[in-house]
């Protein structure tokens, strides 16, 4: 039986809290899921949700997809309604999908106080809905709401559910664990059960896991793992509560510590472009400790690591990043050994390999800078610096050398805050005095070194401040405490990098960072 890989982001993972797409973002979530290469995408509820009506009214000329279909959700129709004249079923017609999905209660306690009829009657609507939709030319999936929880204290009610949705004709019966609560060793157990007491194949099954308990891929995978093959879930693991089933670990599990080719060719290695473009869409930052796509998945901190994979890549990672699309990264830290330093240089494309000296002086600064609160890991800027600063080859020619900066700050009578700053600096050979304002010392000091090299150094327009972070270090408290600064500069063309300064003072750290910012990006344009 055919695998089916079945997403909800644009319906059950738009339920996440702050989050909310529009019709535009829901078109173009939609693409992305499909160069992804999932089979179906829950596109939401029309006649429930406008916004929904009016994706799938879009959707019908406005989206060409090549792998996946669209599902339209939706409910059983209402208890003592006729299914032909429920306005909620009409709708899941309209909206025009080959497929339609629809909840259904799975839970007796959940039938009798929630939607307050009787268990023979959510069965009939059950069965009047499935086989109206069926009839009507649809695919139906049915997903059984609280199934895990109903079947725990009901069992032969939950099953005549899934005997019922089954009979009608439905395609799938989707086992939910709808308030997360499950364990891995609890969904194999249910479904080996519910297997023997029905007769159905665990292959007519699916599996939709929240992650209450974190456990929602290993919950998934323990499905599949007990015959289910059809899988629920959403990108990145957007959802209600703690969120869903991540829909692209569960697809990484599945194909490559499983062996089941749930993508179509070429389709897996999109993963980290796809995460990362529906966060952005989503408004959401990146999860950098995301399994499989987040930028730390594949990062190495430890020396002994690193030591490691420079004789074989392999021996740390538990597969090969590329094949998700990713990449291997060495962070450099004061754990970082010769290794670290060897490889992390390689990667910004530096060869030390012939250089032991400047791998041994490398090693040395970066712990002892380290040990007086510099961090490298985010800052692959001015760790390049570091390195080339040993190479007698490639050492970064500084733009200008500094003979003092002074930075006042104003507070008016009339509540105005002002900054100035002056910097007196030698370029080319030449003295420089520069002064400038600014919303705050950093910006003042910024702009005044700007105005001093402009006239040098055109290229400097382009440049611009992209981020600013400043973290107090740990072990140090007050107004007094040492202070490192992350400085993020872009230069228009696409091209980022961070730089770091630490210092007891805030605007001397900060002009380590913008010192090593504007040299990193003047020499990479080559000036």
């Amino acid at each position: 039986m055919t695998f089916q890989v079945y997403d909800t982001t644009l319906r059950d993972g738009a339920q996440r809290e702050g989050l909310s797409y529009s019709v535009i973002d829901k078109l173009a979530v939609a693409r992305l899921l499909d160069e992804f290469g999932v089979g179906f995408i829950e596109g939401g509820w029309p006649g429930a949700v406008p916004k929904d009506t009016e994706f799938f009214r879009r959707a019908r000329t406005e989206l060409d997809l090549r792998h996946a279909l669209l599902v339209a959700f939706g409910a059983t129709r209402k208890a003592g309604v006729a299914v032909a004249d429920d306005p909620q079923v009409r709708a899941l017609l309209d909206a025009q999908t080959p497929a339609v999905a629809l909840v259904a209660k799975a839970d007796i306690r959940h039938v009798e106080r929630a939607l307050r009829t009787t268990g023979a009657e959510n069965l009939a609507m059950v069965r009047d809905t499935v086989t109206h939709l069926v009839a009507e030319g649809r695919r139906v999936f049915v997903d059984g709401e609280h199934f895990f929880d109903g079947y725990r204290h009901d069992p032969a009610y939950t099953a005549s559910v899934v005997e019922t949705a089954l009979a009608a004709g439905a395609e799938r019966f989707v086992l939910c664990d709808t308030n997360g609560g499950m364990l891995p060793s609890q969904v194999t157990a249910a479904i080996a059960d519910l297997t023997v007491r029905t007769g159905i194949a665990p292959a007519l099954f699916g599996m939709h896991a929240q992650n209450d308990t974190a456990c929602a891929v290993a919950n998934t995978i323990a499905a599949v793992e007990a015959g289910v093959r059809h899988v629920q879930g959403t990108a990145n693991g957007y959802g209600e509560r703690p969120g869903n089933a991540d829909l692209f670990a569960v697809v990484a599990n599945l194909q490559l510590k499983l062996g089941l080719p749930v993508l179509p060719d070429g389709c897996l290695e999109q993963m980290v472009r796809v995460s990362h473009a529906i966060a952005e869409i989503a408004n959401i930052a990146p999860d950098t400790h995301q399994a499989y796509a987040g930028a730390a998945a594949f990062a190495h901190k430890a020396g002994l690591h690193a030591s490691a994979i420079k004789v074989d890549p392999l021996l740390y990672n538990h597969v090969d990043p590329s094949v998700v699309g990713n990449d291997m990264r060495i962070l450099v830290t004061e754990m970082a050994g010769r290794a670290s330093i060897e490889l992390k240089s390689r990667e910004l494309g530096l060869d030390l390999a012939g250089h032991p000296d400047a791998v041994s002086k490398v090693t040395t600064r970066v712990k002892e800078l380290e040990a007086e609160g510099w961090s490298f890991e985010a800052a692959d800027a001015s760790f390049e610096l570091l390195v080339r600063s040993e190479l007698p080859d490639a050492a970064p020619v500084r733009p200008f050398a500094l003979e003092s900066y002074r930075v006042l700050v104003e507070h008016r009578e009339d509540g105005a805050v002002v900054s100035e700053a002056t910097v007196k600096i030698r370029v080319r050979g030449e003295r420089v005095i520069a002064t400038a304002e600014g919303n705050g010392p950093v910006n003042a000091l910024d702009e005044a070194l700007r105005v001093g090299l402009s006239r040098y150094y055109p290229q400097l327009r382009h440049f611009e401040l992209a981020d600013y972070k400043v973290r107090i270090l740990e072990g140090t408290h007050g107004t007094g405490a040492v202070t490192r600064v992350l400085v993020e500069t872009a230069d228009g063309t696409g091209r980022d990098w961070t730089t770091v300064g630490v210092h007891p003072n805030v605007v001397e750290a900060s002009w380590h960072a913008l010192v090593d910012a504007l040299t990193y990006g003047l020499d990479r344009a080559r000036v």
